[in-house]
C-alpha cells in the first residue's frame, strides 16, 4: 500500500483538463466543424451506429461532459461523475476520426482509469458528504500501472521515429516550415540546424525519458525535460491539453515526496478486477502498435495498422481523389460531387486514408439507392497523394468498383496501392 495523495491530485488535475477540454470544444467551435456542420460523421469502424452522436444537440453533450469533468476534479458522486465522464468521452472519440489523434485515445483510457480507481476517498465532496469512508492508501499497483502506460506511449513513439521520413527531415521540413510566424518560437523552429537537432533530440527524448523519469537520480532532470517538450509542443503545434496532461500525469512518479501515510484501520479493499483489467489493457497496448507489421505494405502511406498505435506527429499528407460513379442497371454515368457529401476536413481524410473511403462508399450506396440507384459501380479515377512533401502517387486501385470491396482491420486490402517510388 502506498499514499493516495498522488493520486487525489491526478484526479483534480485531470477533472480540470477534462473540463477545459470539453468545453473548449465548444468555445473553439470544435464541436460546431466537428459534429453540427457534417452531413455524415465517420464513427471507428464497428461503430457506426454512433453517428446519432451529431448535431446542435452536441453542444449539450459536450457541456454535459464538462460538467461531469467537474463532478471528478471536485469528487461529487465521483463514481456516477467518473463513469459518465468516461462513456461520454468514449462515445465521442469512437462517433468520428475526421479530428482523431493518440491524444484523444490516451484521454480514454485514462477516463475509464479514474473510473475505475478509488481516487475520491480523499479530499473529496463525496468524503465530506460521508458518502464514502475517508482512506489515506491505496495500492501501490495502481501508480506502476500509470507508469507503465506512460512508458508505452514515448516508447512506442521514438520506436516509430525510426523511419526515412522522419530522419531525414521531411516531416519536420514540411511540418516546422509553415510555423515561421508561431511567436516567439517561429523564427527558431524554421532553422535547418534546429529541425536536424530535433529529429534525433526527439527520438532519445521519447526513448529516455520515462526510464529517467524511474530512477530517482535523474527524475528531475527528466522531469524538466518533459516540461519543456511537452510546453513547446503546446506552443508550436497548438494540440490541446494531451503535453498537460503528461505532465499531470508525471505526478506518479513522485509518490515518495508525499511521505508515507499514517495508519488508518478498515482500508485494505480488493482491486483485484481493476487489476486485472489494467492487466488486459497493457497486454492490447503492447501488441497494437506492432500489428502493422503483419500486414503488407507501409503503414505510413497505406494507414493501415496506424491507429491506437502511439504513432504520433510521423507525417503529413495531403490528396485528390476523384470518385466515378455508374448506375450498371442503365449506363448512367457522372462524377461523384464529393464536396456536396463531405467537408473539406473530411475529404482531406477520405481522399488518404482508405478507411474513410470505404465508409463514404457505403454512405454513397445507401443515398443513391434512395435515388433509385440498385446496382451502383464506384472507381477512384483520380487518386493522388503527397507524403511529407514528396511527389504525389496513386493510392486507391482506379479499376477496382470500391462498392464491391471489403475492408480489414488486421489485413491489408488489395485495392489499397502502395507507394510508388519518390512517394516516400
Amino acid at each position: 500500500m502506498a499514499t493516495n495523495a498522488p493520486l487525489v491530485v491526478y484526479r483534480i488535475l485531470f477533472g480540470l483538463l477534462m473540463l477545459v477540454e470539453s468545453w473548449g470544444a465548444i468555445a473553439t467551435g470544435w464541436v460546431h466543424s466537428v459534429f453540427v456542420e457534417p452531413r455524415w460523421t465517420f464513427p471507428l469502424r464497428g461503430f457506426e451506429a454512433l453517428r446519432v452522436l451529431s448535431g446542435p444537440w452536441m453542444y449539450g453533450y459536450f457541456a454535459a461532459m464538462g460538467a461531469a469533468a467537474i463532478g471528478v476534479m471536485l469528487g461529487w458522486r465521483y463514481r456516477w461523475s467518473a463513469a459518465t465522464l468516461a462513456v461520454m468521452w468514449s462515445g465521442a472519440y469512437l462517433a468520428q476520426k475526421s479530428h482523431y489523434n493518440n491524444h484523444y485515445y490516451l484521454a480514454v483510457v485514462f477516463c475509464w482509469a479514474m473510473a475505475l480507481l478509488p481516487a475520491h476517498r480523499d479530499r473529496s465532496l463525496d468524503v465530506r458528504a460521508a458518502r464514502v469512508q475517508r482512506e489515506v492508501t491505496c495500492p501501490a499497483w495502481i501508480y506502476t500501472a500509470f507508469r507503465i502506460q506512460l512508458l508505452i506511449v514515448f516508447s512506442y513513439a521514438a520506436i516509430a521515429k525510426l523511419y526515412p521520413g522522419w530522419l531525414n527531415g521531411d516531416y519536420l521540413r514540411v511540418n516546422l516550415g509553415s510555423k515561421g510566424d508561431r511567436w516567439p518560437l517561429g523564427a527558431l523552429v524554421v532553422k535547418p540546424w534546429f529541425q536536424t537537432f530535433t529529429i534525433y533530440a526527439a527520438i532519445v527524448f521519447d526513448a529516455a525519458v520515462i526510464p529517467c523519469l524511474m530512477m530517482k537520480r535523474t527524475r528531475w532532470l527528466a522531469f524538466a525535460g518533459l516540461v519543456g517538450f511537452n510546453l513547446f509542443n503546446s506552443l508550436v503545434f497548438h494540440i490541446g491539453i494531451f503535453p498537460y496532461m503528461v505532465i499531470a500525469t508525471s505526478v506518479f512518479f513522485f509518490v515518495d515526496l508525499f511521505g508515507e501515510p499514517a495508519a488508518v484501520p478498515h482500508q485494505k479493499r480488493g482491486l483485484g478486477g481493476v487489476r486485472l483489467a489494467a492487466g488486459l489493457l497493457i497486454a492490447v497496448q503492447l501488441f497494437l502498435p506492432l500489428r502493422h507489421h503483419l500486414i503488407a505494405g507501409d503503414v505510413t502511406w497505406t494507414e493501415e495498422g496506424h491507429r491506437m498505435s502511439w504513432r504520433m506527429m510521423l507525417r503529413t499528407k495531403s490528396g485528390e481523389l476523384t470518385l466515378a460513379a455508374r448506375d450498371r442497371a442503365t449506363d448512367r454515368r457522372w462524377v461523384v460531387p464529393l464536396r456536396d457529401f463531405v467537408t473539406a476536413q473530411q475529404f482531406g481524410r477520405v481522399a488518404v486514408q482508405p478507411e474513410f473511403l470505404y465508409q463514404l462508399v457505403q454512405l454513397l450506396k445507401d443515398h443513391y439507392g434512395t435515388e433509385g440507384v440498385r446496382d451502383l459501380e464506384l472507381q477512384a479515377r483520380r487518386s493522388a497523394v503527397s507524403l511529407n512533401g514528396n511527389s504525389a502517387g496513386p493510392l486507391y486501385d482506379p479499376e477496382v468498383d470500391l462498392c464491391a470491396v471489403s475492408w480489414s482491420f488486421f489485413g491489408h486490402d488489395s485495392w489499397v496501392l502502395d507507394a510508388p517510388s519518390g512517394a516516400k
